[in-house]
């Protein structure tokens, strides 16, 4: 699993990380990699103005609900088992 975020790295240069529960514990690999100018913009914002509809708004905050135990969550063993799922 990777998981990827761009930041601002302060003066201080120092970060803290809240790493996801579905991370499991233990040794892994933290890689550092400057963003290009042209990837976001001088204000440090997303140059497409992107702003979220209702829809993923609602999933945003049904995985927060999920993420402090309010609803459940199901786990799966594959990615088949997920599909399985899905599709049923």
């Amino acid at each position: 699993m990777t998981i990827e975020q761009t930041v601002d790295i302060p003066a201080n240069h120092r970060l803290t990380i809240d790493v996801p529960r579905d991370i499991p514990a233990g040794r892994t690999i933290l890689a550092f990699t400057p963003a290009p100018a042209e990837d976001i913009g001088m204000d440090g914002e997303c140059p497409l103005d992107h702003t979220p509809n209702a829809e993923t708004i609602a999933a945003m905050e049904e995985g927060d609900a999920m993420e402090r135990g309010e609803i459940p969550v199901t786990w799966y063993n594959s990615l088949d088992d997920m599909w399985e799922a899905l599709h049923k």
